[in-house]
């Protein structure tokens, strides 16, 4: 099981990245960088790529519709070859209040788009000339729709590795299958080991079926918090504005995709009741409905012998890549907790 960790994407960008080299020695494999509507991703993962020299780096995610398809191929080849071959292209849809908000561009067919920049992409690191006709994405673009005078291209620079590992962070049925036929690995978000295959057994079960072999196995990673000890178990409670924001606040009703997971997950009530008093602006009175019982089962809070529970349940369940966020005072505590983590999910 490999153990990685997300950086922070809205402040102490640098001060983190300080920080990795005591996180790499002490047995991190792989760094996350998120894209919100914050700083770019791409920028700092390079930034990353000069500090590091075995930590893998991944974005968490890139939005599809925030570059195109030929870009995105691109910039991954590009940040394979300044980390000299660590890069890890993590991609997901984002939500309609960015993407139309922040982006101006129409949230349109996430998951056949998914399925065509992956597709683009594995072309261009192939360095094929590019050609590709889709429903969403045609290149070159065809006469009527420009000036006539595309023509198919292939990358200049040849790329370090001709298929860069991509992962998928998905939630809904339909994405999770195809994260499973068609990349290397699946994020989701919110993971519950217990509850995992009753909500994506199914997903994940027809995209396996329709799977090369060349891509391996599924790489699952699965998010937990991390706090060891006997007197930890308040730190839970710094999970619950996040999870009120998600459930509560992450899209419109009836088109809120984690609120649509935790009522999958049997918080039907709490989920309603959540988004009601979110959306209404009453955002402490939203988190105190967030159930306990979700925040500890997703987290990896506890006594040593809880989190060695908690790992085995998330071993048991396909969990290959352990995403935490170690809650530490100082430095040194989460450089403890990071060889501490590594020694019991070996």
């Amino acid at each position: 099981m490999r153990i990685g960790m997300a950086l922070n994407y809205s402040g102490g960008f640098k001060e983190s990245v300080a920080e990795l080299a005591d996180y790499e020695k002490a047995g991190l494999d792989i760094v996350f960088v998120a894209e919100a509507y914050s700083f770019d991703a791409v920028s700092q993962m390079g930034y990353i790529a000069a500090k590091t020299e075995r930590l893998e780096i991944a974005s968490g995610i890139l939005p599809i519709y925030s570059r195109t398809p030929a870009l995105l191929a691109m910039t991954a080849a590009g940040l394979d070859y300044v980390s000299d071959g660590r890069f890890t292209l993590g991609l997901g849809a984002s939500g309609p209040q960015v993407i139309e908000g922040f982006h101006g561009v129409p949230y349109t067919a996430p998951l056949a788009r998914t399925r065509e920049i992956i597709e683009i992409c594995r072309q261009v690191w192939r360095r094929e000339r590019l050609e590709y006709e889709g429903k969403h994405y045609t290149l070159p673009l065809p006469p009527g729709q420009g000036t006539g005078l595309g023509k198919p291209l292939k990358i200049i620079n040849h790329p370090v590795r001709p298929r860069i590992p991509i992962v998928i962070a998905a939630i809904g049925p339909k994405n999770v299958e195809l994260a499973a036929e068609l990349a290397e690995g699946w994020e989701p978000i919110f993971y519950v080991p217990e509850k995992a295959a009753d909500v994506w057994g199914p997903s994940l079960a027809a995209g396996r079926a329709k799977r090369q072999d060349e891509l391996g196995e599924l790489d699952v990673i699965a998010q937990a918090s991390l706090a060891i000890g006997d007197d930890v178990a308040g730190l839970l409670e710094f999970g619950r504005p996040m999870a009120a924001l998600y459930i509560g606040g992450m899209g419109a009703k009836g088109r809120n995709f984690y609120n649509d997971l935790a009522r999958r997950y049997g918080y039907e009530k709490e989920a309603e009741a959540i988004q009601e008093l979110y959306l209404d602006g009453k955002k402490e009175e939203a988190a105190a409905l967030v159930p306990h019982e979700l925040l500890e089962s997703m987290s990896l809070i506890g006594s040593d012998g809880f989190v060695r529970d908690r790992v085995a349940a998330m071993k048991e369940s396909g969990v290959t890549t352990l995403n935490i966020a170690p809650f530490g005072a100082t430095h040194e505590e989460r450089v403890k907790l990071i060889e501490r983590i590594k020694e019991i999910a070996s």
